[in-house]
């Protein structure tokens, strides 16, 4: 009898909302999440105007196409190999652009053609190759040069 007893006083005890694993779990989350704020890229910025309306002749189009094995293309010139992360001949060449523009008066416009299948990192690398050469008057197009 003193075991049937025991049984029914322990179905009747309510233990209740336990706070403390719900405590565990939160910190172990925050933990998580305080360890993932170390590795987070902090994206560079590129100082990038899109056209407006131009109340003389448009500046100077240039025309840079990426295809989607990551070589680059200048005005269909091949510039750098498609593994040169740092496209140097692409940023002497934009250079040298820049200045005979800035002798003319006038601003070079630069279009990229983006094949869809590029990876965006080498759109990057070209818009930081555009960057070193101070071109600032970029705009987008999807697809292939027509």
């Amino acid at each position: 009898m003193k075991t049937r007893r025991q049984r029914i006083e322990s179905s009747v005890v309510n233990l209740g909302f336990q706070i403390a694993p719900m405590v565990d779990v939160v910190f172990v989350i925050m933990l998580f999440f305080m360890v993932l704020a170390g590795t987070v890229k902090v994206e560079n910025r590129h100082n990038t105007r899109l056209p407006g309306g131009y109340p003389t002749l448009p500046p100077d189009e240039i025309a840079i196409r990426i295809e989607d094995d990551g070589q680059v293309f200048l005005n269909e010139d091949p510039l750098d190999s498609p593994a040169s992360k740092s496209l140097p001949e692409l940023a002497n060449n934009l250079v040298q652009l820049h200045e005979i523009s800035e002798a003319s008066n006038s601003e070079p416009l630069v279009t990229i053609y983006a094949d869809e299948a590029v990876r965006y990192e080498r759109i990057v690398d070209t818009l930081d190759a555009l960057t070193r050469a101070r071109i600032s008057n970029v705009t987008f197009e999807a697809g292939a040069l027509e």
